[in-house]
């Protein structure tokens, strides 16, 4: 059985089309458990009308408030072989429950089945989200999500499932970090979870203007910036090699000041001639061309421009420096 876990606020315009989309899984061996975080509009009732209709659907309370306390809500009801979460806004494609059931049965333990997403929106979808969707999509074909870990949330929040054993080992949903997709993404990464390819669009992820994500402070750049670097100095730092951080936008200060607070030692590169030189927060900035005499760095990467990123990639590139072993890029 699946358990999909569902929390909900004041999405009661668009939970029909999702809970629909759940009924009509070719796969049926489901339960839903939907956890109402204080909605004011009408959500829960929709839910209930359905529980009526289908004892598979189990609907509740958030007793405290935000999705992190709804989600382990729904989990602690949960009884399923495997878990996964669904968003109330969004659509499930008739097949993703078996397809992601059997991806994990043939695989076995140890693996996360995702699937690739579609964004869709009354209103179009930005530029952005375009590139973005293309980019995750793009991993999730070939697996190599955790290539580009540091950059974006590469496993999408409504569409990953496990076996109940491996969310136990990597934490479920009991850390209280937000954003909460990303650091769950981080925890598959920490336990060594490996990414089961997929080609097929098995999600529908609706875009509007009160989306949660694009409203809740949660969901701000500095909460992404947290994650990372707290997992980035748990994982994948090595406090033996000197460390350098690029640029000096809000980012690479963000990064830089933190870092000065926990007390650990970086150089500050940038090209930018008017800042070469300078100090910020006491630190003063280099010229990037120092990097080959500093042996054996390891680079966390803010600069946003595509193009800067690019020559980036092809300096350190020539230097036979390897992602995610020498060089990280945070944007």
């Amino acid at each position: 059985m699946v358990s999909i876990l569902i929390p909900f606020k004041n999405t009661a315009h668009y939970l029909p089309e999702c809970i629909e989309s759940i009924l009509a899984q070719t796969h049926t061996d489901w339960e839903v458990l939907a956890v109402d975080d204080h909605s004011t509009d009408k959500s829960i009732e929709v839910l209930k009308s359905y529980a009526k209709e289908d004892l598979r659907i189990k609907v509740f309370e958030n007793q405290r408030s935000g999705i992190i306390p709804a989600l382990r809500t729904a989990y602690k009801h949960s009884s399923g072989e495997f878990t996964t979460r669904m968003d109330s806004d969004d659509i499930m494609m008739p097949d993703r429950l078996q397809v992601m059931v059997e991806s994990l049965q043939k695989q076995g333990k140890g693996h996360v089945a995702v699937g690739q997403v579609k964004y869709f929106s009354d209103r179009g979808i930005s530029d952005g989200y375009d590139r973005y969707e293309k980019w995750l999509n793009e991993l999730i074909s070939e697996g190599k999500n955790y290539s580009e870990i540091y950059k974006e949330c590469v496993i999408p929040s409504p569409c990953w499932m496990v076996h109940r054993d491996d969310f136990e080992a990597c934490g479920a949903f009991r850390p209280d970090r937000y954003p909460e997709d990303y650091d769950l993404t981080f925890r598959f990464y920490e336990k060594g979870l490996k990414i089961i390819p997929c080609k097929e669009v098995l999600h529908l992820w609706r875009d509007y203007d009160t989306r949660t994500s694009r409203t809740h402070e949660h969901y701000a750049q500095n909460y992404f910036l947290d994650i990372k670097l707290h997992y980035f100095l748990k994982l994948d730092y090595d406090p033996n090699r000197p460390l350098v951080i690029w640029g000096a936008g809000f980012k690479g200060k963000t990064i830089a000041k933190t870092l000065l607070e926990k007390g650990v030692d970086f150089t500050w590169l940038c090209d930018n001639p008017n800042k070469i030189d300078k100090k910020i927060y006491g630190k003063k900035l280099s010229h990037f061309s120092i990097l080959p005499a500093m042996g054996n760095p390891q680079s966390i990467v803010t600069v946003a421009n595509e193009d800067a990123q690019k020559e980036i990639r092809g300096y350190l590139k020539e230097l036979g420096q390897q992602p995610m072993k020498d060089h990280y890029f945070f944007c």
